[in-house]
């Protein structure tokens, strides 16, 4: 993912890429002719504004805690850490620096989901009644620390609560493991989120089908959200009726009318950078914040521990910080920011003017 990033950054508007740390060098040259260093201190000696943290989750939290006590703001790969625990350690590190600070659920930037959003919001559905997700595809091997819960699911996690508006209330769940890894690489969940909407998450490595695919079923019909293309369908409710008794038996006693939306695509990962690269300079709040991070990973750790336990397992309440609009941060005159990352790989950056930036390529 680092190499995607560094793609992007490079040519940023607002931001240079001014290097990159990855203790393996840069064979490929994914750092676009900005120097690799392999180690944290190296890339920091450059006076960063920001970094972008793609890496293994194992390092998040080590690394995201270094660029914190060195004040440089942070966009930090989803999940935000391998535990609950080291989630909470990075939001409170970042809060208590006033550095801004946002995690990489790239999903909340697909045009389709944004437009599924806003429609939501402005009550086309009616009532909400149940979110379905499927997201499978085949067995990454870059991925060695993490299941497919923490790796995939947080997708599906974060994107429910953020399109809907409502944190998870209980989950229960089952997991496989079929590949020999010691983590989990298939799972089922299903749960209810906080104002009572079903949900149900199919994830898996194991597929030689690749999918990514949202329905939202309510009041007035359904949305369905393919964001492997960011197209976005609605099936309304049945409205008139079927009479060619034969048809009906493949379409049911009445149907409805079919929008598939004309809807802007641009790429979801340049929309993230320059929402954090505004929200760096204080000209924005649109960003992942790390409470929001964090409380995916609780909810990923309850999916886990259900699976273990086989067993239906309530969540608590989520901390009323974990839902506010604007990230703590620090005002940021003019131009001026600098950008940094902070782990193996992530190449840097550095704005046209006195922007620094630096983004490191996962190894």
């Amino acid at each position: 993912m680092g190499r995607n990033h560094a793609r992007v950054l490079s040519s940023l508007d607002g931001v240079e890429l001014v290097g990159a740390m990855d203790p393996a060098g840069d064979p490929t040259g994914a750092a676009r002719g900005a120097p690799v260093f392999a180690t944290l201190p190296e890339l920091l000696a450059l006076g960063l504004d920001y970094a972008v943290v793609a890496c293994p989750t194992s390092l998040h939290e080590g690394i995201g805690l270094a660029l914190a006590a060195d004040g440089v703001c942070a966009l930090i790969e989803k999940p935000l850490a391998h535990s609950a625990a080291a989630a909470r350690r990075l939001a409170d590190a970042f809060d208590r620096a006033g550095l801004v600070a946002g995690v990489g659920h790239i999903e909340r930037f697909n045009p389709a989901l944004q437009s599924l959003r806003s429609r939501l919001e402005a009550g086309e559905l009616g009532e909400m009644f149940q979110v379905v997700t499927r997201r499978q595809g085949p067995f990454p091997q870059r991925i060695a620390d993490v299941g497919v819960v923490k790796d995939l699911a947080t997708h599906d996690i974060d994107l429910t609560s953020w399109v809907t508006g409502c944190p998870y209330a209980s989950v229960a769940a089952r997991t496989l493991s079929k590949s020999g890894r010691p983590h989990e690489d298939m799972v089922a969940v299903v749960g209810e989120l906080t104002n009572g909407t079903m949900v149900s998450h199919l994830v898996n490595w194991l597929s030689p089908l690749k999918e990514r695919f949202t329905a939202v079923t309510g009041e007035h019909g359904c949305f369905i959200a393919d964001t492997l293309t960011a197209d976005l369908t609605f099936h309304a409710n049945g409205a008139v009726a079927t009479e060619w008794e034969a048809l009906s038996n493949f379409r049911g006693a009445a149907e409805g009318d079919m929008v598939r939306y004309a809807i802007p695509k641009r790429e979801p990962l340049l929309v993230e950078h320059e929402r954090f690269r505004d929200a760096v300079e204080g000209k924005g709040t649109d960003i992942v914040t790390l409470e929001q991070g964090l409380r995916t990973v609780e909810v990923a750790e309850a999916v886990l521990d259900s699976a273990r336990r086989k067993a239906y397992l309530p969540l608590q309440s989520p901390h009323p910080r974990i839902w506010r609009r604007s990230p703590s941060g620090r005002e940021v005159p003019g131009h001026g920011i600098r950008v940094g990352a902070g782990l193996p790989g992530l190449p840097g950056l550095r704005a046209p003017g006195d922007l620094k930036t630096h983004h490191r390529n996962a190894p």
